[in-house]
């Protein structure tokens, strides 16, 4: 797997904290270095806090000053792989199926090789996360996890362990660079620890009356 490209990402703690105000999010020291570390590590950053205090907005400022795409998985509870990773274009491939038959092409091995193919994939946002070119990986949010089912949380543990997701028909799909993943949550429920394990952690708490100020 190739390596993150860190041309592009701060340099040092000094240089987190001028990019984030770059975008318009004062944050404070501690933010900036677990927020390098993250980036250096190539690490997931796992925040938690109440709703309200500018977790999902440290992606969106993240993405924008390093010129990433940004792709939101917005969880909530019944979220399922159809919805978040991958799903066929079922009606299309009905479709080719007619037109492969009305050509008369008899080879079912053909057909389903045909309607099985990229064409007809419909990528979810886990899928488009994992896409990314080299130099180019999108921002990759995962907004509010504690909204989904402990089912959910162990496959999605399975995709930041090896940054890959297996498509039966065409097989295992791995990300030519490692997305830069920030995963948010309101504690409305807990974590598991295995999960927090692959991250560092930083809890982010409404911001004083002098930080308001700035």
């Amino acid at each position: 797997m190739a390596d993150q490209t860190v041309s592009s990402l701060p340099q040092s703690i000094d240089a987190t904290l001028a990019l984030l105000e770059t975008g318009g999010y004062v944050a404070d020291r501690a933010l900036a270095t677990v927020l390098f570390l993250s980036l250096r590590m190539k690490r997931p950053l796992f925040l938690e806090g109440e709703a309200g205090v500018g977790k999902t907005e440290i992606a969106k400022v993240l993405a924008s000053t390093l010129d990433r795409p940004l792709i939101r998985l917005q969880c909530y509870e019944g979220l399922d792989i159809s919805s978040a990773v991958y799903e066929w274009n079922y009606a299309a491939q009905m479709i080719e199926i007619r037109l492969d038959e009305a050509t008369g092409i008899a080879d079912k091995t053909a057909i389903e090789r045909n309607v099985f193919s990229e064409k007809f994939l419909i990528r979810r946002p886990v899928l488009q996360a994992l896409s990314g070119q080299p130099g180019r990986a999108p921002v990759f949010l995962i907004d509010e996890l504690d909204r989904t089912d402990e089912a959910f949380e162990a496959f999605l543990l399975e995709v930041l362990s090896d940054y890959q997701v297996t498509v039966p028909e065409l097989g295992t799909i791995v990300a030519a660079e490692p997305p830069i993943v920030i995963i948010t949550t309101n504690r409305t429920r807990e974590i598991h620890d295995a999960l927090k394990r692959r991250c560092l952690y930083h809890w982010v708490d409404y911001p004083s009356a002098e930080r308001e100020l700035e």
